[in-house]
Parts: C-alpha cells; structure tokens; sequence
C-alpha cells in the first residue's frame, strides 16, 4: 500500500462529493437533470509478467454521466409554461446565434412579442401559413414571434356560410284571399337573419337575407332585404337565390350563390366602394334544411374580421400554438419544436438548464411533440428537478465515509514509514 492509492480515493471521493452537491443544490431548478460520478480502478502492470498479475494503484472518475429519467410534472396555471412529457427537447437559440437544448419550459413573451426563456433564448418553432393555419411543409425552425406591438391586419370576407331551418310547415308568402278560411299573406320580416361581413379596411356591413316561402313545393325566394315604397325613390329588395328542396327536406338547388354585390359601409373604400371587390361575396346556403320544426337559425359564419390585438395564447399537447385575438380570430401561429438525440448522455451542459450537441450526443433529430419519442407537451405546467433528495443525501453520507477511509489509508502508511525510519 502507497500514499497513491489513498490520494486517488481522497480526489474520487471528493469529485463524488462535488458531483452530489451540485445535485442537492438543483433539487428545486426546472428541468434539471441529475449526474452521477462513474469510477474506474487504475491498475499498474508488469510488461511481460509471467504471472499476468497487475497491482492496483487507486481509482479515478472516469466520467461524470447525466440521468435524463423524467422528472415530476407540477401544475402552474401559466399558459406559457410547457413541460416535455417524454424524451424531447425544447430548442432555443442563444443571443450569440449558436442553438441550445432544453427541458425548462418556462417561457414568456418580450416586448417585441418573441417568445423567450428566462435566460433571454429564443424559443424555436414552425411558421403556420396565415392563410390555412397549417405548418409550412417542409419547414425549418425559426424564433417563435407574436404580434403584441400592433394588431392583425383586418381580413375582407369573401364567404358567408348560412345553417338554419325553414319551417315546411309555413304557407306561401303570397297568402290565398280565396281560400276557406282565407290565408293571410306572411310579411317577408317573418323568416330572416343578418350578420356583418368586412371590407379590406375591417370596417363592418350588416347583412340581411329574408325567406318568403314560394308557391312551387319545397321552393323558398331570399331577398337581400326588405321593400320599401315609402322611400324615395321606392326600395325594393333584391332576389339572392331560389333554394329548392326535395321530399326529404335536403338542399337540392340554388346553393351557393357567387357574386353576390355589397356595398361596404365605409367612405373610404378602395372603388368600387364593394366588399371583395368586384368579385364580390359568395353565399353558401348548403346548411339549410326545410323540416317540420319552427324557423331556427343554427350557425352563421363568415371569413373576415376587423383588425384585433393579441388577448391570449394557448399551446396543445403537439406543440400547436393557437393565438386569440380580440375580434374574435383564433387562428394557429405554429408549432413548438423538439429535439432528440441517438445519445442525449453525449450533450454537454452549458449552464443555465441548457445542453449542446456534441459528437457523442450525434446531431438533433427535429420534430415536434406527439412525434416518435418526442412526447408530449403539457401547457401551464414545468417539469421539476429529477433530483431523488433523499437518495442524493445517502450518497453524501457514503461519500463521506469514503473520503474518511481513504484519509485513514494515508495515515496509516505515513505511520509504517515512521516506524521504518525509527528502526535502529
């Protein structure tokens, strides 16, 4: 026995214990990912030993090698707090432009509306098309990015979908003064809904569309609004479409009208002054049905809206990131995007809950979450510390012990050389 043995357990067992304590003091940080020191023997050998036999001259760390086990999911409340339940990571990229890898989820948004993580990264994802919703195909990661500063441009309409029931049970419109009893002639105010569409510059215009019902079976008139012959000069409605209907109370002509002239109710409209242009607004009227059952009307929609500011931000579990705005848009902005790596034992860590790619880990493999074993993302929740505290304080004891037995080890040979020095 030699003062190397001792003093290669003192540094291994020291190294334990720093490796323990870097644990215990990150048992409370997000996304924190435990490490544990791996120790190997060193062993001296005789070249050409006839016996084969080695001696042994102490241990060293031969690598400090990180847990990537799930940690706990806690609840928060906050939106922007996504925690990864599964093996993926968040990609974020650094101010000097360089990416990193991490499992903190605790994001918020800046001023200029980029959405970040506490230490000032950029968190990465997929551009949605604004038009469809939907990610770009073939898309690469980009800084996720949010109007705050200004709102949404406003959307001209193009499409109005109507869903409603007409009554069949309703008499013609017209009336019949020669029947016994006489039937009364029904106003044209008696079946009829509106709803406002836009202009390119989001101002709204209401529109009014009246059901009178024909004297064909199964056959009802819409108009545009309602008669007046006390104006001047006289107003008189607009036939839309006929809709005809069969036996079974199905929509069977006169959807959708395309076309269809409006005036937009703004002065400064580009001319003609019309909502879409001289293409005008089509009108869907498939919804529509002719049952036994009152007027009722069930759904109307349309695709344009008024400018609006940023109210809220949600993401789903595949990392979709849907906005709220105050018009009323709800609309997919992108998808959050995730790493994963052949040997994530192979990142190294950089501080700050952050991990880059090294050539042990291999290259990042890039999805998004609800993808292979990317997992998935769970909003208004982090991800804790895998930290097992008390497992983490019995191995502090243990280390302990060992540091104290390989400091006996060095007093003890000190102890056999003084008595060897004393010999007379």
């Amino acid at each position: 026995m030699g003062f190397q043995q001792g003093l290669s357990g003192l540094n291994a067992a020291s190294k334990n214990l720093d490796v323990i304590g870097h644990n215990i003091a990150n048992a409370n940080t997000t996304g924190f990912k435990s490490s544990r020191a791996d120790f190997a023997e060193m062993v001296a050998s005789a070249v050409g030993s006839a016996s084969g036999q080695s001696s042994g001259i102490g241990v060293n760390v031969a690598s400090v090698s990180q847990q990537f086990r799930q940690g706990s999911i806690t609840t928060t409340g906050n939106s922007l707090d996504l925690a990864i339940n599964g093996n993926g990571f968040f990609i974020v990229r650094q101010p000097d432009g360089s990416t990193a890898y991490t499992r903190a989820g605790s994001f918020g948004l800046d001023k200029a509306g980029n959405l970040k993580t506490v230490s000032g990264d950029n968190v990465m994802g997929y551009q949605a098309d604004p038009a469809t919703g939907k990610i770009m195909a073939g898309a690469v990661p980009v800084p996720m990015s949010f109007p705050t500063g200004q709102p949404i441009a406003a959307k001209q309409t193009s499409k109005v979908n109507v869903e409603l029931n007409l009554d069949a049970r309703a008499t013609v419109a017209a009336g019949n003064p020669a029947a016994t009893p006489p039937i009364a002639a029904t106003p044209r105010a008696t079946y009829g809904t509106s709803l406002n569409v836009y202009d390119s510059q989001g101002v709204a215009t209401p529109v009014q569309m009246y059901f009178e019902k024909d004297t064909a079976p199964n056959t009802w008139k819409v108009y545009d609004g309602l008669d007046d012959p006390t104006a001047v000069p006289p107003k008189v409605a607009n036939l839309l479409t006929t809709l005809v209907f069969d036996a079974s109370g199905k929509l069977t002509s006169g959807s959708p009208v395309a076309g269809v002239q409006i005036k937009a109710n703004n002065p400064n409209a580009p001319a003609p002054g019309l909502i879409n242009g001289t293409t005008g607004v089509t009108l869907d009227f498939t919804g529509i049905t002719q049952f036994g059952a009152k007027f009722a009307v069930s759904n109307l929609k349309q695709d344009g809206y008024t400018a609006g500011a940023l109210t809220g931000i949600n993401v789903g579990k595949d990392g979709s990131i849907v906005a709220s705005y105050s018009n009323g848009v709800t609309r997919t902005e992108g998808q959050l995007a995730l790493a994963s790596f052949t040997n994530a034992q192979g990142l190294a860590s950089v501080g700050n809950n952050k991990w880059v790619a090294t050539a042990d880990s291999g290259l990042a493999l890039n999805g998004s979450a609800q993808s292979g074993t990317l997992g998935s993302l769970q909003a208004g929740a982090l991800e804790e510390s895998n930290v097992d505290l008390t497992a983490e304080l019995v191995n502090m004891m243990t280390a302990q012990r060992s540091y104290q037995a390989n400091a006996q080890t060095i007093k003890t040979q000190d102890q056999v050389f003084s008595t060897l020095v004393n010999l007379r």
